[in-house]
């Protein structure tokens, strides 16, 4: 299937998809004002398409006076064509109206944080931390001197690369995996190693709005993949594997963020078996495995894979020390030797204190035994938001595991509104838009109940209860 029937499939013009490249690196700031944007024959050329196409994609953005020409010369950013972040009140309302950035959000000072997927600290022992450090100081004296690896430190990888293996049955070697700062690192690494413009990446409805983003940064064409809380249509799945010959598929398996669905062992057979059938990488975004609170989750996809079509990532920073930023990749060689080369040009290496520290803090047997303790803490704090929320028409499905609620809004509450309101009150939370590909989820909010305690869990939600009902109230006298 070419390009152009690819793109005429999804019901867009491919000038259009044309159109969308360019102005979004506009709007990111990479082409300032004045700047002057490649020909004609260099884009069509990069992006494999004809030179009408591109040609009717500048008009369209020189008709909108988002570029314009000079004779003889090519075409030029105008002036003004973006809104300047700091002419906007709340960060925040930009985030939800126009950028979609979850760490726009993050930036909001409130008192009542559900937007945060992140444990408090107070639920992690940190003076053993501290007492961990001191110790790994006196036994690495030259650890400030020097840098780690591209691919991170040996005795990490070694230790990793035994308890990837007794956990999950991994058939890896310490060559295997990479160490990367934190799972954001992670993909965006992969983003850009696998991604070029106008490359089609499957990925879930709703999901980690963040991935969103940097796959949308390579120029990505993204095609969505509807969760539900058995998994995947599977059949969705492998017709549009067939019709749409993606690069790749990004997904979150096991207490998936947003939703905190987690897919049986049966469809991740499936989905690897299928994934080698149209050979279509799989990335498995898995930061919350250990992180449940009944029943164990079934094995990564990778535990199912021989022929090397997943890719793992497996974050620590969530529950185990989020301040040192430690996550692993793990894949088969020919695509370790690449991402070897893209890792040196981000960082030249994770920093080695923070790997050092990591080693012997997460594989001695007092940091296994406080997971057991974090789980039921986290447990608690769940069912405390869920008790606020049996008073509403909302709706949900309780989850068995992970750090998020995902919750439906009844349709007549505006969203929008009752963000703003939240934001008026000290109140931060994710409005389910921004982790739809598609930005059609609009009923939808992610509330975390990880990084507040118990007794603010009530008080913020009985607060947010009654400003939903204003907006409600509101709405209905309009």
């Amino acid at each position: 299937m070419s390009s152009i029937e690819l793109d005429r499939s999804q019901g867009k013009p491919l000038h259009k998809l044309v159109y969308e490249y360019i102005w979004n690196r506009i709007q990111r700031g990479e082409w300032p004002e004045h700047h002057k944007l490649p020909s004609v024959r260099t884009l069509a050329e990069e992006m494999k398409v004809n030179r009408l196409t591109v040609f009717k994609a500048f008009q369209q953005l020189k008709d909108e006076k988002k570029v314009y020409v000079k004779d003889k010369s090519g075409y030029y950013v105008q002036p003004g064509v973006t809104m300047p972040f700091d002419n906007l009140e709340s960060p925040i309302i930009f985030s939800y109206v126009h950028k979609s950035h979850l760490s726009e959000i993050h930036r909001v000072p409130a008192n009542y944080q559900f937007s945060y997927a992140l444990i408090d600290p107070s639920l992690l022992p940190n003076r053993y931390f501290s007492e961990s450090m001191l110790d790994i100081v006196e036994r690495y004296p030259r650890m400030l001197s020097t840098y780690s690896t591209p691919q991170g430190d040996e005795e990490l990888r070694q230790s990793l690369s035994r308890f990837f293996t007794n956990k999950y049955g991994f058939h890896l070697t310490q060559d295997d995996i990479m160490i990367t700062s934190g799972s954001q690192q992670a993909i965006d690494l992969l983003a850009r190693m696998l991604v070029q413009p106008m490359d089609v990446v499957l990925m879930e409805r709703p999901t980690y709005s963040a991935a969103i983003d940097m796959f949308r940064n390579q120029g990505a064409q993204i095609i969505p993949i509807d969760m539900y809380s058995y998994g995947y249509d599977l059949e969705q799945v492998e017709a549009y594997m067939k019709q749409f010959k993606p690069r790749l598929f990004y997904l979150n398996p096991t207490f998936h963020n947003p939703t905190g669905y987690t897919v049986p062992a049966e469809q991740r057979k499936e989905l690897v078996e299928l994934a080698e059938r149209y050979r279509c990488l799989l990335i498995e975004d898995d930061p919350m495995h250990d992180i449940y609170f009944q029943h164990k989750p079934p094995l990564p996809l990778f535990s199912y894979s021989t022929e090397g079509y997943v890719i793992y990532i497996c974050s620590f920073s969530k529950y185990i020390a989020p301040g040192l930023r430690i996550a692993a990749i793990c894949c088969q060689p020919s695509i370790m030797k690449h991402l070897l080369t893209v890792k040196s040009l981000a960082d030249n290496g994770t920093p080695l204190l923070n790997q050092k520290i990591f080693l012997h803090y997460f594989m001695s047997e007092r940091l296994q035994q406080h997971i057991i303790k974090l789980r039921t803490a986290l447990n608690i704090r769940k069912t405390v938001m869920e008790e606020a929320l049996a008073i509403t028409n909302w709706k949900w499905d309780s989850p068995d595991g992970g750090l998020n609620l995902w919750i439906q809004l009844p349709e007549t509450l505006c969203l929008e509104r009752l963000l703003a309101k939240s934001i008026e009150h000290s109140i931060s939370f994710v409005p389910g838009s921004i982790c739809d590909p598609s930005k059609e989820l609009q009923s939808w909010i992610r509330l975390s109940y990880s990084y507040i305690n118990e007794q603010q869990i009530k008080d913020g939600m009985k607060l947010l209860m009654q400003l939903a009902e204003q907006v409600d109230r509101r709405d209905r006298h309009m």
